[in-house]
């Protein structure tokens, strides 16, 4: 997979609650942070405190390899109990020209929603690019290692999601951790 292609990724979890309480959970994308291996913090922007569409945040992240950074991310589509959705711009510049717009997003980032007879299909999903990010800069040192460059993220990124993941079902099903 080249970083052009759009590589993708995604994760699912049965959930026993009805989408309205799963949703409750999604919504409080504060708590992300939690569950999430780089999300540190949340930092709502132009008045919003909860997901819209429309409505950013800044993306406080952390990486052991990569350090601290931050994104804006552009909540895409929301629909309770069906959607959420959004991308990350690198506003900062950190991996090139400052991004303006979501047409340069570094990645786009879900949460779908499918009801169930015994409750609810969450399924979280990433897809890189087609703006810049941090795995140019690995890809630019050695392109010949372009795809075991993205399969290795992609994994990372997997594992962060399954964490995430079942954080929302613990908290959904058992309470707060």
């Amino acid at each position: 997979m080249r970083y052009a292609e759009g590589p993708s990724t995604a994760r699912r979890i049965r959930i026993a609650a009805g989408p309205e309480r799963v949703w409750e959970i999604l919504a409080d994308v504060e708590a992300m942070a939690r569950w999430s291996p780089e999300l540190v913090r949340v930092e709502w922007q132009d008045g919003a405190g909860a997901p819209a569409t429309g409505a950013r945040y800044i993306g406080h992240n952390e990486h052991p390899v990569n350090g601290e950074w931050r994104t804006v991310a552009h909540f895409t589509e929301c629909e309770p109990g069906r959607i959420l959705a959004w991308c990350v711009l690198d506003a900062e510049g950190r991996y090139g020209e400052p991004a303006a717009s979501t047409e340069s997003r570094m990645a786009t980032w879900s949460f779908t929603l499918e009801p169930e007879a015994d409750g609810v299909l969450l399924t979280q999903t990433v897809t890189v690019g087609p703006g810049r990010s941090g795995l140019n800069t690995y890809i630019e040192k050695t392109p010949e290692h372009e795809e075991a460059i993205i399969a290795y993220r992609l994994d990372e990124l997997g594992k962060g999601m399954e964490a995430t993941l079942k954080g929302i079902k613990d908290t959904v099903e058992t309470g707060p951790n």
